[in-house]
């Protein structure tokens, strides 16, 4: 398989601390990374990468101002690669990683310090790829999970500044996230996102909400600096799984949703003849609030009371359900309505707890139909109930991480349902790494294609040379349209050859053999290519940061 060229185990920071200084130089002056010196063959020299070649001159990896020579970089930061790993920085390939929290390995005080919210993250996508050996970047934040994925040009050093950036922006110890999070690389990282987007790692085995959540990182991510091919690929990809699991499976068939499982729960918790006569409080209209209303409707609810900062989406809501009697409150009024209430779900966006211990204990008691306990359902993340609340006798909070309990009904049927989904996740990930193989080519394409341009160039510049200097305008054009014609002739075979969408496995390692064959023939020298290329995303990256 071909791999690309890494910086995994050199540090950028002097690189990009000194890139500071192009930013000074005038905006024409376009910055462009060289590799000097004659048949480039890598070979480390006390600790710097070199080019082996016949010229004495220098052939450090310089970064150079085009518009300003004393602008040039020495890339230092290339200087701390350990001769004994030499062969390491030209074989290995990015790697993707997802370093998260879940409702699994973390608990909700934990996750809702870490949250982000939908607004933040472009502003996180890009500051993670600020970051030295970020490549690219996406964030999964729901109530019952933070991820964030990268494409790392070195798995140890792109950890630990994603996570040193974690516990910067959450104020969470490192030593801490540590105990909490977990981190998969590659494959491993890729199968968890499918599975994800699948509802296999939901609280709710096979619930639908996750897989518009995966929707919506992609929707956000366009055009978005830093959501770059990989990861738009990867989470592009599953969208698919999750669609392809849910249509051929039919997981989602007795499956419910968090807003869902809260409904049930609450059931599960009153007295089976209050079923019907429960006072019902929804606070929050937005999509849980929607979503709670109708699995309450769907239970048989009539009547129940919703507390919104506006009433326009309570309005919309009641317009949809016209056979049930939904009733506005403003925010104004909530601890009243909490007080008439025997059953209190609250999924609203606020950053700071609505109801605390000093609030509920003076509120009147529930009804004695449902033996006078009054149930808070809580499926905000952050949490809209302070868990101070639950000391008090005649209260029952429950939040996100109590949804488990309702997980547990029909989960035999659900296993077998997932057991055939893994099935289609495993083939899914073997497509998804051919299409990531097959990305491996285009480093080739590029090189040949600019090896053909400058034979070409140099070619027809000393033909028009000796057709002297008095050759008419469409002449020197139908000489130049030519020899672009015969390239293109002569590199349409070849390229042909290197395009693969990787989902032949057959066609693929044929793909990558004759990218080999080509490489060498032509001594194309990609790796050194794609190392340039890489400094120079992150050299550039730096330069809009300032």
């Amino acid at each position: 398989m071909a791999v690309s060229t890494t910086l995994s185990g050199a540090k950028l920071d002097t690189l990009l601390l000194n890139s500071s200084s192009l930013s000074r130089s005038s905006s024409s002056n376009s910055t462009h990374l060289s590799v000097f010196g004659k048949n480039r063959k890598n070979f480390i020299h006390r600790g710097v990468i070199r080019c082996n070649g016949s010229n004495s001159a220098s052939s450090d990896v310089i970064v150079k101002n085009d518009g300003d020579s004393s602008n040039a970089i020495t890339l230092s930061a290339l200087e701390q690669l350990k001769t004994s790993a030499a062969d390491r920085y030209t074989k290995e390939r990015s790697s993707i990683i997802v370093i998260g929290l879940s409702v699994h390995t973390a608990p909700v005080e934990m996750r809702e310090k870490l949250a982000i919210p939908e607004a933040e993250w472009p502003r996180a996508i890009a500051e993670l790829c600020s970051l030295n050996h970020i490549e690219e970047a996406a964030v999964l934040s729901t109530c019952n999970r933070m991820e964030i994925y990268v494409v790392a040009l070195s798995q140890h050093r792109g950890v630990k500044e994603v996570t040193e950036w974690m516990s910067k922006t959450s104020s969470v110890p490192v030593s801490e996230l540590c105990e909490h999070q977990f981190l998969l690389y590659n494959k491993d990282a890729t199968q968890h996102l499918f599975e994800v987007s699948a509802g296999l790692d939901s609280l709710v085995l096979g619930e639908g909400q996750i897989l518009a959540q995966v929707k919506q990182v992609v929707k956000v991510g366009q055009g978005v600096n830093g959501f770059g091919r990989n990861i738009s690929g990867l989470f592009k990809h599953a969208i698919t799984v999750g669609k392809r699991v849910r249509t051929e499976t039919n997981i989602a068939a007795g499956a419910v949703s968090v807003s869902s499982a809260a409904v049930e729960l609450a059931f599960m918790k009153l007295p089976e003849a209050s079923h019907h006569n429960a006072r019902m409080l929804v606070i929050g209209a937005g999509k849980m609030g929607k979503l709670v209303i109708k699995h309450l409707v769907a239970k048989g609810c009539t009547k129940m009371v919703v507390v919104n900062r506006t009433e326009e989406r309570v309005s919309a809501i009641r317009e949809e359900l016209k056979d049930v009697e939904i009733i506005y409150k403003p925010l104004s009024e909530m601890l009243t309505c909490a007080g008439e209430a025997d059953v209190i779900f609250t999924s609203t966006a606020s950053e700071n707890p609505l109801f605390l211990k000093d609030h509920v204990r003076d509120l009147p008691p529930a009804s004695p139909d449902v033996g006078g306990c009054r149930f808070f359902i809580d499926i905000s993340v952050p949490r809209n109930v302070g868990s101070c609340v639950s000391d008090l006798e005649s209260t029952k909070v429950y939040n996100v991480d109590d949804l488990k309990e309702v997980v547990a009904a029909n989960k035999e049927d659900r296993l077998r349902k997932a057991m055939e989904a893994h099935s289609i996740i495993a083939e899914e990930s073997k497509q998804f790494e051919a299409w990531r193989d097959s990305l491996e080519t285009v480093p080739t394409i590029k090189k040949l294609r600019a090896y053909a341009e400058r034979i070409r160039a140099a070619e027809l510049d000393k033909c028009l040379g000796k057709m002297g200097d008095d050759l008419s305008k469409k002449t020197r054009r139908a000489v130049d349209d030519l020899s672009r014609g015969i390239v293109n002739k002569l590199l349409h075979g070849p390229m042909q050859h290197l395009r693969c969408d990787g989902s032949d496995s057959r066609t693929l390692s044929e793909t990558l053999e004759n990218m080999h064959a080509l490489n060498r023939m032509f001594s194309l020298e990609t790796e050194i290519f794609v190392l340039e290329q890489k400094i120079r995303a992150k050299v550039e990256q730096n330069q809009k940061d300032i």
